[in-house]
């Protein structure tokens, strides 16, 4: 017995659970003529079913690592809980002494699809519970403890083989919930057979949301195309100055890495709708390494900030070595923490939440992969600011001329991370709160919002206030404008002088007209 236990249980394990998805696309011949099964994992745990019913007429424990098997002689009523994540309570069994077999399986959601009889997208947030009873009872209740927090819409439901055709589905026929409070869900049911509970992904449809989501990111991708036009028409005027050329190349790049990861958003929403599990992967991988490419640029573009502040000497590094540092650390470090989030997650169906393309929550915690370097980064930058906040005040006071000629371009730099590593760090600290409180829809609007209009802010304190590359557009239309005024001019006098020189030939034809006359 135990070691039928132990095959069945190793067949359910995490790893197994690609093959089941495998196996349940094809059709199965039942072992029971009379029922016609077309899907793997029902003909598992219906041959589990038979089993039970064919054990020895005593009471006895069996537990494993993945099942826990307990039949009991029950009276008149019967209350258990087991192994303290379902509890079962038959207030009444119908009949004198019989008994009951229940069957507790701790990972049967890796084999059993989490399909409801409506199609709706849920998630298994229960242990699985066979019920095997000698007679029919009609009234008993389940108490489960759920899997995972963050999920909402509980349903009571059991495996209804013939459901879907033959291959089999969740059904909540004969069951209702009772209550769902401190993280457990009490089902009453009219039947026996296989329980779970199903729970629906938590996302709040609140069109407030989803319209400020939209707009937000409409703004945001339209204002990092402005800043890169604004960078593309000051790139030829930045001159030899290697602060300035370095910072507007981490500008341009963490405007780039933003738009790109915007983009990438916007397809991973429409995809997670197909419910593609490569290309949702793909997406999130994108999202993951463009968003960490826009905390590292920042990173970047403080870690010049400080060599050049506290460097005492204008030599140093030259301006290849620096751009290699900048883009190896930009675009380098996100690479290699996206490839080992995706290659050690990925192959157990761990990388991707459930209904949305994004790093995983529940299962394996993928979503630290992005919060942690993120937050970290912050708190870098803004020690680094602190310290060249000093460094710049301590200078000022000093007043020295080859410190001056730098300090509008490190004040530039400084000002620009004061604003967006507050920014930044406040929009992932509403990350973090949407995951602890999911229902909470202020949370997510406030994180929408601060997400949403990144792009705005990275326009706004980085090209827009830096009264040099003001100048030079205001210099550029100036001079357009200027040569487009010219033009006009020099249009009318053409102009002018046509009619000039026609007035003048009609005069000329009337003189010739008179001097003939004369001379007739």
């Amino acid at each position: 017995m135990m070691n039928i236990l132990e095959t069945v249980g190793t067949l359910t394990i995490e790893k197994a659970k690609s093959s089941w998805k495998t196996l349940n696309e094809k059709d199965t011949e039942a072992p029971n003529q009379n029922i016609k099964l077309k899907r793997a994992s029902s003909s598992l745990l219906y041959s589990l079913e038979i089993f039970t019913s064919h054990l020895v007429n005593k009471s006895f424990n069996i537990s494993t690592h993945h099942i826990h098997l307990n039949k009991t002689t029950i009276a008149k009523t019967f209350r258990q809980d087991f192994n303290s994540s379902v509890e079962i309570d038959i207030a009444e069994t119908g009949e004198g002494n019989q008994s009951i077999t229940v069957v507790i399986f701790a990972s049967m959601d890796n084999v059993l699809p989490a399909k409801y009889k409506d199609n709706s997208s849920n998630v298994i947030n229960g242990k699985v519970a066979l019920l095997r009873p000698k007679s029919e009872i009609t009234n008993m209740s389940l108490t489960f403890d759920i899997l995972h927090s963050g999920l909402e819409n509980p349903k009571c439901v059991f495996w209804d083989f013939n459901l879907f055709e033959g291959l089999g589905g969740w059904n909540d026929d004969g069951c209702i919930l009772v209550f769902n409070e401190n993280g457990m869900i009490r089902c009453n049911c009219n039947h026996t057979t296989t329980f779970s509970i199903l729970m629906s992904p938590n996302s709040p449809n609140d069109p407030a949301l989803t319209y400020l989501t939209c707009m937000g990111v409409g703004i945001s991708m339209g204002s990092l195309i402005i800043c890169l036009i604004i960078e593309g028409i000051v790139w030829k005027t930045i001159g030899d100055n290697v602060t300035s050329y370095l910072r507007h190349v981490s500008i341009v790049n963490i405007a780039v890495s933003l738009l790109i990861a915007n983009i990438w958003f916007i397809i991973g929403a429409s995809i997670s709708k197909t419910k593609s599990t490569p290309a949702c992967t793909a997406a999130t991988f994108f999202i993951h390494f463009f968003y960490l490419a826009l905390f590292f640029w920042m990173l970047a573009s403080a870690l010049l900030l400080l060599y050049w502040t506290v460097s005492v000497f204008d030599r140093g590094l030259s301006k290849m070595s620096m751009l290699v540092i900048g883009f190896s650390l930009g675009y380098g470090a996100p690479l290699i923490i996206a490839s080992l989030t995706i290659a050690t997650t990925a192959s157990s169906n761990r990388y991707i939440s459930k209904g949305v393309c994004w790093l995983n929550w529940d299962g394996s915690k993928a979503l630290l992969a992005f919060v942690i370097p993120a937050l970290i980064i912050v708190v870098i930058n803004l020690i680094i600011l602190i310290v060249v906040l000093y460094k710049i005040l301590t200078r000022s006071a000093g007043g020295n001329a080859a410190q001056a000629r730098e300090k509008h371009v490190l004040v530039v730099i400084a000002r620009s991370l004061a604003v967006l590593m507050p920014n930044f760090g406040l929009t992932w600290g509403l990350g973090i709160g949407t995951m602890v409180a999911p229902k909470n829809t202020g949370i997510h609007l406030a994180f929408a919002f601060f997400n949403s209009l990144q792009g705005f802010f990275i326009l706004i304190f980085g090209p827009l206030l830096d009264k040099k590359a003001l100048s030079m557009i205001t210099l550029k239309f100036s001079r357009q404008n200027k040569t487009n005024t010219n033009s006009v001019k020099s249009f009318f006098g053409l102009a002018n002088l046509i009619q000039k020189l026609k007035r003048g030939a009609g005069s000329l034809r009337g003189y010739v007209r008179s001097s003939n006359e004369l001379s007739d």
